[in-house]
């Protein structure tokens, strides 16, 4: 070294040899004296060229301390990915369905709301269904099914459901005419034989049209059935035995009203073609809704214009047949009764056949009730229970009976299916 480099004192040379002990573990602080402030410039010995340092810039790139490090959260649990537990635990019914509106219909049947697709990292049901059908390969029956069908099947199954339609009118209409022609010609047990062929024919026909078209139910009517034959004959001869138990009978038969078992038959194909209006109509609300909120805000006015135009296309009916048969009276307990065999069938065709039946099955014991309250009213001590019922038929005759049975049962059908046919799950059948 040259004879004329300064010497360092011994407390500077530890000092430097500390400094640098922590410029080699990445501080930035100088080796020099009077460096001891961070950022100071330290002057070059005059000769001599500055080393280089190679101490980070950035005092952020120091490893922090470990002492009082905070200790570690529990690691969540669960999948990484959440929507494939959700994809396997679902794996049918993705495998089966030919579009994702199925899959939403059938996890909303399942229970699964829009808040609770956010857990799945979407915004409703709608989106996680997109991406559940999209990951799923779909089965070859499925792929076929899919397909998209000529548009002359279509047409033709849509004329052969509407003559099916037509025939339970059809033949009560030529049974009614039948028996008008042959009136004074043919005797007492002609006349039953002929009416006995006319209702066998009409629930032949009536039979042949509901195993078709859009009133077609996949569980079949079930006990259904057995309510329904029972409101028609009392739509028959209910107002006469009403009638004659009130006023102290029943003696003797008493008189039937056939005018609303042909308007009733005649307005099955107006039923058939409101209930197809409804299904198209709520299918394109699936296709093109986002929510099932929305959905649903879309498909309760859908129901009641359905109901609406039912309700239309019967009374005329209705009015006619009477005007045919010589009925007198509205025909109010007759248009009671088609809304709820409308909104019965309804439900049924779209998987729900236990509320029709139910109501049904109301209107059945407040019919039968009537009669016999007021028989059981004439037992001592019990003629409070006959009251009602003698006030009801003094109100509104009797046919306010069976117009109050039929009319609670129908309102309340009407306000579970603009609820239960609000839901994606009540449309998955084509």
């Amino acid at each position: 070294e040259p004879a004329d480099a300064p010497a360092v004192p011994p407390g500077e040379l530890v000092a430097g040899a500390v400094v640098a002990g922590a410029a080699g573990s990445g501080s930035a602080v100088s080796a020099e004296p009077g460096a001891a402030a961070p950022g100071a410039t330290v002057p070059a010995a005059p000769g001599v060229a500055a080393p280089r340092s190679t101490a980070p810039d950035r005092p952020a790139e120091i490893p922090p301390r470990t002492a009082h490090r905070r200790p570690h959260a529990p690691a969540r649990r669960g999948p990484a990915d959440p929507v494939k537990s959700l994809m396997h635990h679902h794996r049918d019914l993705c495998e089966r369905a030919v579009s994702p509106l199925e899959i939403a219909a059938g996890l909303e049947a399942h229970g699964l709301t829009d808040r609770t697709a956010a857990r799945y990292r979407h915004r409703d049901v709608f989106a996680l269904a997109e991406e559940l059908y999209a990951r799923t390969p779909a089965r070859p029956a499925a792929l076929a099914e899919s397909a998209p069908r000529p548009p002359g099947p279509d047409t033709e199954a849509r004329a052969g459901w509407t003559l099916l339609a037509l025939l339970p009118g059809a033949a009560c209409l030529a049974t009614a005419g039948l028996l008008r022609v042959t009136e004074g010609v043919l005797g007492g047990g002609a006349r039953f034989a002929v009416t006995v062929a006319g209702a066998l024919l009409a629930c032949l026909a009536l039979r042949l049209c509901l195993r078709r078209g859009p009133l077609r139910a996949p569980e079949g009517a079930g006990r259904a059935g057995m309510y329904a034959c029972w409101l028609l004959s009392f739509a028959v001869y209910g107002e006469g035995l009403i009638a004659q138990v009130v006023s102290g009978g029943p003696d003797g038969p008493w008189e039937a009203d056939p005018a609303p078992l042909l308007g009733l038959t005649a307005a099955v194909a107006p039923a058939a073609w409101c209930a197809h209006l409804f299904t198209v109509r709520a299918h394109r609300k699936l296709t093109g809704s986002r929510a099932l909120e929305e959905f649903g805000a879309g498909v309760r006015p859908l129901l009641l214009v359905a109901v609406a135009l039912f309700v239309c296309a019967l009374l005329p009916l209705l009015f006619l047949a009477g005007l045919g048969l010589g009925s007198t009276g509205l025909p109010v307990a007759a248009a009671a009764l088609g809304v709820l065999f409308f909104l019965a069938r309804l439900l049924a065709a779209h998987g729900l056949p236990e509320p029709g039946t139910v109501a049904l099955a109301a209107a059945c014991a407040v019919e039968a009730a009537a009669p016999a309250l007021v028989l059981a009213g004439r037992l001592p001590g019990l003629e409070p229970l006959a009251r009602p019922v003698h006030a009801l038929v003094a109100a509104g005759g009797p046919g306010a009976v069976p117009a109050l049975a039929c009319g609670a049962a129908a309102l309340g059908l009407l306000l579970h299916a603009s609820a239960a046919l609000s839901r994606a799950s009540a449309h998955t059948r084509a």
